[in-house]
């Protein structure tokens, strides 16, 4: 069975994404750990669900090989030394097939680009002796050597 990514976090409002100008390459090994890794990047609604396409079209591509299908399975569970196992026989369909290659090196590139990307400022409130840094929108923010919140 194959299993989906539900993000715990949905994305609730319009987030900033900036076009990658110069992407790296995409190699087998960043297309593995798009699908298989959990990663700590943040993707769009449509990434997540561009990912689970190329999870499918990857085991559906390799789930005809009994090895592969048990390295695709422990690959999901988590376990490092299969997700190089399914790595390896990803590189070998991809090679042997250039229509397949095009079609997963597609996706991946689709998912990388809509990566949501961190452009916000660092702000530092220098107040005596104590200085506070925050990044970005992050809701709300308290710091204080003591501190009362009262909220309704």
């Amino acid at each position: 069975m194959l299993a989906t990514y539900t993000p715990k976090n949905p994305i609730n409002k319009l987030t900033l994404i900036t076009p990658i100008l110069s992407m790296e390459p995409i190699t087998v090994a960043t297309i593995v750990a798009l699908v298989f890794q959990t990663t700590v990047e943040k993707f769009t609604e449509a990434a997540l669900e561009k990912i689970n396409t190329l999870r499918q079209i990857i085991w559906n591509k390799l789930k005809a090989n009994p090895k592969a299908e048990k390295a695709l399975q422990a690959a999901e569970k988590g376990s490092k030394t299969d997700l190089e196992k399914v790595a390896d026989y990803l590189k070998v369909a991809m090679n042997d097939e250039a229509d397949f290659a095009e079609k997963v090196k597609g996706l991946a590139t689709e998912i990388q680009s809509l990566k949501i990307q961190d452009n916000s400022s660092m702000n530092q409130t220098n107040s005596g002796g104590q200085n506070l840094q925050n990044q970005g929108e992050v809701g709300e923010v308290y710091q204080a050597e003591t501190i009362n919140i009262n909220k309704t």
